[in-house]
């Protein structure tokens, strides 16, 4: 099945207690696809870089399968570029830069061929370019999947709620679940969220997994304790992509088949926290994302004797 991935490709430049980088690729709709890649290989990407994006990046994602057709290349321009220094316990960090460039006017252009995708998975772009996404698609997506982040939620709230009225899955994490909801309870705040529009809402907890949410049913995916983690940037869009990638693959959006897609999810952002930027995520192999889903099912399977 069909997936179209919106989002940023882009550059970053990471510090973390483990080391830091020079300028790497980065940018949501990269970790998304490459992600997304390993499950799907009919993966059509809209994005749009400037003309100091390295074209061998961009082989890259094509030789992972990935539709480039919709990436615009805008010359004499500037690729969006992001810093950052995590702190020691490498769940908060501080911004350095943020150079908006191409990213600042992006005009999500759909080619023809995208328009019979069956998946859409929006990456974290402003509420109104992922809805301007949705309006120039000809016929609705099966399924729709929308990340979004505190700060759209304070400078375009307007925006993100006329956005979620229109899309099946938003993935947030617990802190913009409880600012989105206004409620501490991430029950309470799933059922709030729900109500604006989406029939599945997943709240990521970094390394202490994630939750899924429909209707009155919950299912609790964990982390996978690793012994290192080098960078945990775009380990939430690698997690996305995982999760819609396994979803357009199997082509069942039940609730029952979202648990398996969100443990797929959690294993490709085990892998992505390995290693800096996407290195990870370019050369896996299917054995060993078999190998660490068994370690998943591990962690929560149990025999339990009724008493």
């Amino acid at each position: 099945m069909s997936l179209l991935v919106i989002g940023s490709v882009a550059f970053d430049a990471i510090e973390t207690p483990f080391g830091k980088t020079e300028k790497i690729i980065g940018g949501a709709a990269t970790y998304i696809s490459l992600s997304s890649s390993y499950f799907t290989k009919n993966t059509n990407l809209v994005a749009v870089v400037g003309e100091d994006f390295p074209q061998n990046k961009i082989d890259l994602l094509k030789s992972r399968g990935i539709n480039t057709d919709g990436l615009q290349i805008k010359k004499g321009e500037k690729s969006f570029f992001w810093s950052g220094r995590y702190h020691n316990d490498m769940n908060s960090r501080d911004t350095l830069i943020t150079e908006l460039n191409v990213l600042e006017n992006f005009d999500p252009i759909l080619p023809e061929s995208y328009q019979e995708c069956e998946f859409l998975m929006l990456g974290n772009l402003t509420p109104a370019t992922q809805k301007t996404v949705i309006d120039r698609l000809k016929e609705r997506p099966r399924l729709v999947v929308m990340d979004t982040m505190n700060f759209w939620m304070e400078i375009a709230m307007d925006d993100l709620r006329e956005t979620l009225k229109v899309v099946d899955v938003l993935t947030i994490n617990d802190e913009e679940a409880r600012q989105l909801s206004e409620e501490y309870s991430l029950v309470r705040a799933a059922r709030k969220i729900m109500a604006m529009g989406p029939s599945f809402l997943i709240i990521k907890k970094g390394e202490h997994g994630a939750l899924l949410f429909h209707q009155n049913e919950v299912f609790f995916a964990p982390a996978l304790p690793l012994e290192e983690v080098f960078d945990p940037t775009g380990a939430g869009d690698t997690f996305a992509g995982g999760f819609i990638g396994y979803l357009a693959s199997t082509e069942d959006v039940s609730f029952e088949n979202m648990k398996r897609a969100i443990i797929y999810g959690s294993v490709m952002a085990s892998f992505c926290v390995e290693k800096f930027g996407t290195e990870r995520l370019e050369s896996l192999t299917n054995e060993e994302i078999q190998a660490r889903a068994k370690e998943f099912m591990k962690l929560s399977q149990v025999e339990l004797e009724m008493i």
